[in-house]
């Protein structure tokens, strides 16, 4: 499997970023953009988009570049500064880079952007697990109901 392919096959697998109409736009080592357009399911009381989405779709750009490398890399701990507000409609693109990489950590940059507007900026720090083959999806346990009263 190339590099590359590994961000993607992770991206096939993640349905949350899926459900979210988050897309992988580019991607190279150590580098990728991802692209998500918010809806109006995705606003908050205060009519602008929900942090934790703008969260979601930094987080989605920095795991793809975290995994172009090949290994199975995850987050270790990622902070996000809000930086302005966006609205539903606007298409927003989340740009990550590598600035260092060391023993099986490293830390990623992402800017979050409504064209040359920038909406927020997030760091990332990864850390490669031990096995280099990603874990099998499991199948989700059946949750008994709640006796009804």
């Amino acid at each position: 499997m190339s590099h590359t392919s590994s961000a993607e096959t992770m991206m096939a697998r993640d349905a949350a970023s899926r459900g979210l109409g988050i897309e992988l736009v580019e991607q190279g080592e150590g580098r990728a953009v991802a692209r998500m357009t918010i809806r109006a399911d995705m606003v908050n009381g205060h009519a602008i988009a929900h942090g934790g989405l703008i969260f979601t779709l930094a987080d989605t750009a920095f795991a793809c570049a975290c995994n172009s490398y090949g290994p199975v890399t995850v987050a270790a701990g990622a902070d996000i500064v809000f930086v302005a507000p966006a609205r539903q409609g606007d298409v927003l693109l989340a740009e990550a880079v590598v600035r260092a990489r060391f023993g099986r950590s490293g830390v990623y940059d992402v800017t979050v952007r409504r064209g040359t507007d920038v909406i927020a900026e997030f760091r990332g720090r990864s850390h490669q697990l031990a096995s280099a083959a990603a874990p099998e999806p499991a199948s989700p346990s059946p949750v008994p109901l709640a006796p009804s009263s």
